[in-house]
């Protein structure tokens, strides 16, 4: 327990004190946020904003983390490490579309199909390693069976596992980049997820096989040191939101988006959740699906709308919603799946 809140106060710390020195930095060499031509007319007035705020996110994270375990003396796990270089990989795909962005002067960096790529070499990368470094138990950081709650009895194989965590991947590392348009709001409720995680991880060690065996007990690889990284994460996030919350004095980018995206699966992976990522997750869920939603209608009814504008925060912001009114409520609303997330897991673990 004293790692996780280590970890987690050394990376709020760092996070909430050094992203003014980034700022400065960043404004200096003039890498501010280029705005869409066809996005709100509020949005304007936010060009020129610094971005790729998420660099001192994964630094606070990693950090935070390695700190907290040198101080305790544990060793780290194969299955943080893995998370934390899936992290760091997305990351520096976002880091190259947001530079393209900003030295092109443009809107528009790396093409859709450059940035799917790339997210898909580095979560299939994450996948094949998480399922291989067994521990003494022969437990690997991913396990090769689909996941609820905890493990089923459905065995996917290795070439289904990496397919299924890309899939993933993917979807929740796009997911909190179509969730970060409006100032803090993908920021908020990453934190409320990562808190969800540390509880999770917690709970999961506590109940684990090797502490307390039983026909209820959980074959997690590292669940405690997973908490670890998740308070990590979680501090980093809070403190960049000091600085995130409207007006943002800087926005994490693609950078930070896609690597939060990428750290929410593979934790949700790692502590083998894998379906409960999306009540845990909801918000982003929720404003993903509007995105195709509007997209599928827009293609079928020959080009009608559903929404004004999507992702779904931006209908709201036509329709004269206040952008600290909309973060607000979607924040209520990130919580509330949170709490059902977390209500589902333990519900299963009394019924059981």
């Amino acid at each position: 327990m004293r790692e996780i809140l280590i970890a987690g106060a050394i990376a709020l710390f760092l996070s909430l004190f050094g992203t003014p020195g980034l700022i400065r930095i960043l404004a200096r060499r003039g890498y501010g946020q280029i705005i869409r031509d066809d996005g709100p007319s509020s949005h304007h007035t936010k060009r020129g904003t610094p971005t790729m705020g998420g660099i001192i996110i994964i630094f606070a994270t990693a950090v935070g983390y390695f700190i907290a375990h040198a101080i305790s003396r544990n060793t780290v796990s194969t299955s943080a490490l893995l998370v934390l270089g899936l992290m760091a990989g997305l990351g520096f795909v976002g880091f190259l579309d947001d530079w393209l962005k900003v030295s092109r002067q443009k809107s528009l960096g790396l093409n859709a199909k450059q940035k799917i790529f790339g997210q898909i070499v580095v979560a299939a990368t994450f996948a094949y390693l998480g399922i291989n470094f067994p521990d003494r138990d022969g437990l690997t950081p991913i396990s090769q069976n689909l996941s609820t709650v905890r493990d089923t009895s459905i065995t996917l194989g290795t070439t289904l596992v990496i397919i299924w965590v890309v899939i993933m991947v993917t979807a929740t590392s796009n997911g909190v980049n179509l969730t970060d348009g409006l100032d803090g709001l993908a920021t908020g409720a990453a934190v409320m997820t990562f808190i969800a995680f540390i509880l999770i991880g917690v709970w999961e060690f506590g109940q684990s096989c090797a502490v307390s065996p039983g026909a209820n007990c959980y074959l997690v690889r590292d669940p405690l040191d997973i908490a670890v990284l998740s308070a990590a994460l979680a501090g980093a996030c809070a403190g960049f939101l000091w600085w995130n919350a409207s007006p943002a004095k800087i926005f994490m980018g693609d950078t930070g988006s896609l690597a939060l995206g990428g750290a929410l699966a593979g934790i949700a992976t790692t502590l083998r959740i894998e379906l409960l990522l999306i009540p845990l997750g909801g918000l982003f869920v929720i404003i993903s699906a509007s995105v195709i939603l509007q997209v599928a209608y827009f293609k079928i009814s020959g080009g009608k709308r559903i929404f004004k504008m999507a992702p779904l925060q931006h209908h709201f912001e036509l329709m004269g919603w206040g952008e600290v009114t909309i973060v607000l409520r979607f924040w209520i609303i990130a919580g509330l799946c949170v709490a059902a997330g977390l209500g589902l897991f333990y519900a299963q673990w009394v019924t059981a």
